[in-house]
């Protein structure tokens, strides 16, 4: 048996602003066409063989990250949203199945699905957060499979809550890039040395380092919020 999880956020924008200035038709279509080379490149030949089972997740209303940010506003710099968006979701949820989850993200779906199966998943995204959860990945785009260990997961995390997340408007240390994060955790392997060293590059500021953490901390149970190692 094979699970997997789409993080269908992506494919719904993907294909609508590649239908930019096209009718909501082909807006529909591209995601019949993103989703079906994904359930081939992730299935065919071990499908006719294992059966499997898919779960994909759209972001909903309610995100509690909005509630947390103050240093910046959580995703305040993202584009407006393509014309065929509501179109595509539309095809998503009818066709696809996709599940709207409210309160969170899609990628904490993910997290909190991958984690009640042990890892014992693909997660099929092109989003770079998603790297901190423990399982097979697949880049649909770049076709790239990637396997995640827990250990991996964690470093991911924290050398994100260093570079921060300029997508989301999450602001990490100033001055910091993935190759400053990755030199400054050089030899560590425990999760508490990696957090007291994050502690140092903050300068101290615990509440800034937790803010941040919450907002790039991916969920791995329902109404998690992530708490510093003890």
């Amino acid at each position: 048996m094979t699970n997997v999880l789409v993080d269908a956020d992506i494919i719904a924008y993907r294909a609508a602003f590649s239908a930019k200035d096209k009718r909501e038709k082909e807006a529909r279509q591209t995601v019949d066409d993103i989703c079906g080379g994904i359930m081939y490149d992730c299935f065919y030949p071990e499908s006719y063989a294992l059966g499997f089972d898919t779960w994909f997740y759209l972001t909903g209303t309610g995100n509690f990250r909005n509630d947390l940010a103050t240093i910046k506003v959580y995703k305040g710099q993202r584009p407006p949203k393509p014309e065929h968006l509501p179109a595509t979701r539309d095809q998503l949820i009818k066709h696809w199945g996709a599940e709207v989850v409210d309160g969170q993200e899609a990628d904490d779906a993910i997290g909190i699905k991958a984690t009640e199966l042990n890892g014992d998943c693909t997660i099929v995204s092109i989003d770079k957060d998603l790297l901190m959860i423990p399982a097979t990945h697949f880049n649909f785009v770049k076709k790239e499979w990637t396997e995640v260990s827990p250990e991996q997961g964690t470093y991911a995390f924290y050398k994100q809550l260093l570079t921060g997340d300029q997508v989301d408007n999450i602001q990490g240390v100033p001055g910091i890039g993935p190759k400053k994060a990755e030199k400054a955790y050089e030899g560590l392997t425990k999760e508490r040395e990696m957090y007291q060293k994050a502690l140092e590059m903050y300068k101290g500021d615990a509440d800034a380092l937790l803010e941040n953490a919450r907002l790039l901390w991916l969920r791995r149970y329902e109404g998690e919020m992530w708490e510093p190692p003890v």
